[in-house]
C-alpha cells in the first residue's frame, strides 16, 4: 500500500493526514500530525458479536507516552499503567461526536484507538484524536461511518478568535471550546470561559464550524485518492411486532408515561410491558406467533416508548411530568448541614439532588499532575460520586468510571474560574458531589452544590455560578422543541442533552452530547438563550437560601 498524504494550512501550522506506512492490518489507520504533535489513529471491527447483541458496541481508546514529549514518567514506575483521568476524558471526547454517526441497527463491535506518538510543548494532542479516528472510520471500506466529521479548539485571546491556540494562548485567554462537528452542523461541544457572553460563546462556536468543513474536505480529499469504496450497508427492516405493539400499547403507553414521580412512570410502563410480553409470548414461548424474537419485543417497546415521548412532547406539547417546556423543576437548597466539614451544601432540583462537601488545605495539599503535554498544582478539585442508590440500583461499586470522572470534570472546570486566585486566597480546595438521587442532569447539579458549599466554607469565589440541561426533540420535518431541565427519560428517548453553566455575568463551562447527526445555529443561539434565564431563576433560589 503506497503511502498517501493530504495536508492544508489551519491557523499557523500545516495539518496533514497520512496514511499507508504504519498499522496496515487494521481496518483503517491515519497519522495526524499539527506542528510536531503526532497521533495515530487506528480502527478495527470484528464483526457482529452474534450474540444477540442489542446496542452498539463502539470502544474508544486514547493513550498518551512520556516518551512522546522526550520524558521519564514520574515517580518509582517508568512504565504507563491504567489510563490516566486526561486519557479517559479524550477517550470520551474522542467517543461523543462519533457515536451517532452510524446507521440505525448497526451492531458490529468496533474498537477505535487513538496514540500520541509526539507532541511539541504548543499543542494539545486531544482534538487530533478526534479527527484521526473520522478520517480512519472513513477508510475503513467494511465500515458504514457516516462522515466525514472534524474537530477544532478555538481560544479567544485580547478579544480575538484563535483556531488551535498554543497551550500558553489558552491559558492566558478566556475560552478553551473544542468543537465537533460535519459538513453541515454541529456534533459535539465541550468548553470552558470565563463568564462568556452567550453572543460571544455563540460566534466562537460558528467560527469554529467554518474550520471544521475545511478538515472535513481534508478528509474526503484522502478518500478519493485511496478510491476508497464502502462496504453498502442496508438498514434492518421494520421490527416485526412494531405494527402490533402500535395499536396495542400506543395510547395505554401515553398515559401510563404522564407522572410527576419517576418511580410511578416505571412501575406503571413495566405493568403495561409485562402484559404486552404475555400476550405476545404465553407462557414463557421463545417466538411470537408472527416469528419474533423476544429480542425483537425489547426493541418494539423501546421504539413505542420512544414514539410516545416524542409524541407527547412535539404534537401535545406537554412533557411527562406534567410541565412547558420552558418550566424548571422544584428548587431547594441548603447550606451548613453537616457537622465538622469545612462546608456543606445540598441542592435538589426534582429528583435530581448532590450534597456537597468542601475541605480547605495548604499549599502542601495541591495535587501535582505530571504528564507528557503539560506538568502544573492543582488547587481544587471536585470528585463526583454516583453511588447506585441514586436510581434505586443494586450494583458493584468499583472506583469512579468514565462518566463519574467526566462529570467530575466539567463541574470542576465549569466552577474553577470564579475561584480566587492563591494570592488573594491561598489554600487548597477540594470539593466532593455525592448524588444521592438522580433523574437528568447531576452533573449541573454539582455546579450548584459546589457554589453554595464554597459560599458557606467563606470563599471568596468572584461570582455564584448555576447549571442546567436544555433537551431537544426534533423531526426530520424540521419541527424541534427545546426542554429545560430534561429528565433522565427525556435524555434516553430525546435529540440532545446541552449542559451549560455559568454565572448572571456570562458562561463558564459548556458540553453538547448528541444522538442524532448535528444540529444547526437556530437551536444553538435558542438553547443559549434559554439557558440563560433557566440559569438566572436558579440562581435566584440558591441566593434566597444564603440571605435567609
Amino acid at each position: 500500500m503506497a503511502v498517501t498524504r493530504v495536508e492544508l494550512e489551519l491557523g499557523d501550522r500545516t495539518l496533514a493526514i497520512e496514511t499507508g506506512k504504519m498499522a496496515k492490518q487494521a481496518d483503517g489507520a491515519v497519522t495526524v500530525q499539527y506542528g510536531e504533535t503526532v497521533v495515530l489513529g487506528t480502527v478495527v471491527t470484528a464483526g457482529p458479536r452474534g450474540d444477540g447483541t442489542d446496542f452498539f458496541p463502539l470502544t474508544v481508546d486514547y493513550r498518551e507516552r512520556f516518551a512522546a514529549a522526550g520524558k521519564f514518567p514520574g515517580g518509582f514506575l517508568k512504565r504507563e499503567g491504567r489510563p490516566t483521568t486526561r486519557e479517559i476524558l479524550t477517550a470520551r471526547l474522542t467517543d461523543r461526536p462519533i457515536r451517532p454517526m452510524f446507521p440505525k441497527g448497526y451492531n458490529d463491535e468496533i474498537q477505535v484507538m487513538a496514540n500520541v506518538l509526539a507532541v511539541d510543548p504548543e499543542h494539545d494532542p486531544d482534538v487530533h484524536a478526534i479527527i484521526g479516528a473520522s478520517a480512519a472510520l472513513m477508510i475503513a471500506a467494511s465500515i458504514p461511518f457516516q462522515g466525514p466529521l472534524a474537530a477544532v479548539r478555538v481560544g479567544k485571546v485580547d478579544g480575538q478568535l484563535v483556531i488551535f491556540p498554543t497551550l500558553e494562548q489558552t491559558a492566558e485567554g478566556t475560552l478553551d471550546l473544542i468543537v465537533a462537528g460535519n459538513l453541515e452542523s454541529v456534533l459535539m461541544m465541550e468548553g470552558f470561559a470565563k463568564q462568556m457572553p452567550e453572543d460571544e460563546m455563540l460566534e466562537a462556536i460558528l467560527f469554529a464550524q467554518t474550520h471544521i468543513v475545511t478538515i472535513c474536505e481534508l478528509q474526503m480529499q484522502l478518500v478519493a485518492e485511496l478510491g476508497v469504496e464502502k462496504v453498502p450497508y442496508e438498514e434492518p427492516g421494520e421490527n416485526p411486532l412494531i405494527g402490533s405493539m402500535k395499536s396495542d400499547g400506543f395510547q395505554r403507553l401515553k398515559t401510563a408515561m404522564q407522572s410527576t414521580v419517576k418511580a410511578e412512570r416505571h412501575e406503571q410502563t413495566k405493568a403495561l410491558k409485562d402484559e404486552l410480553l404475555e400476550k405476545h409470548f404465553p407462557d414463557d414461548a421463545e417466538e411470537s406467533a408472527d416469528g419474533a424474537t423476544r429480542g425483537d419485543f425489547k426493541e418494539a417497546f423501546h421504539d413505542l416508548e420512544q414514539l410516545v415521548v416524542r409524541d407527547l412532547i412535539l404534537n401535545d406539547k406537554i412533557r411527562m411530568d406534567g410541565r412547558s417546556m420552558g418550566d424548571l423543576r422544584e428548587i431547594s437548597c441548603s447550606v451548613d448541614l453537616l457537622p465538622r466539614v469545612h462546608g456543606s451544601a445540598v441542592f435538589t432540583r426534582g429528583e435530581t439532588q448532590s450534597i456537597c462537601t468542601i475541605t480547605l488545605g495548604t499549599p502542601r495539599d495541591t495535587q501535582r499532575i505530571d504528564g507528557p503535554v503539560e506538568e502544573y498544582e492543582k488547587r481544587f478539585m471536585l470528585d463526583y460520586n454516583f453511588p447506585p442508590y441514586s436510581v434505586g440500583e443494586c450494583r458493584m461499586i468499583r472506583g469512579p468510571g468514565r462518566r463519574e470522572i467526566g462529570h467530575g470534570a466539567l463541574a470542576e472546570r465549569s466552577v474553577a474560574s470564579i475561584l480566587p486566585d492563591a494570592e488573594t486566597f491561598p489554600y487548597t480546595i477540594r470539593a466532593i458531589s455525592d448524588i444521592t438521587e438522580s433523574n437528568g442532569s447531576s452533573s449541573m447539579a454539582s455546579v450548584c452544590s459546589t457554589t453554595l458549599g464554597l459560599m458557606a466554607a467563606g470563599v471568596p469565589i468572584l461570582q455564584p455560578v448555576a447549571g442546567i440541561s436544555i433537551g431537544v426533540i426534533a423531526d426530520p420535518d424540521g419541527r424541534f422543541e427545546l426542554l429545560t431541565d430534561i429528565l433522565g427519560d427525556e435524555d434516553h428517548f430525546g435529540d440532545m442533552d446541552f449542559k451549560i453553566a455559568g454565572s448572571q455575568i456570562g458562561i463558564t463551562g459548556i458540553q453538547l452530547d448528541l444522538k442524532i447527526k448535528g444540529i444547526d445555529r437556530e437551536i444553538i443561539e435558542q438553547t443559549l438563550a434559554v439557558a440563560k434565564e433557566a440559569r438566572k431563576q436558579i440562581l435566584r433560589s440558591m441566593l434566597a437560601e444564603l440571605s435567609g
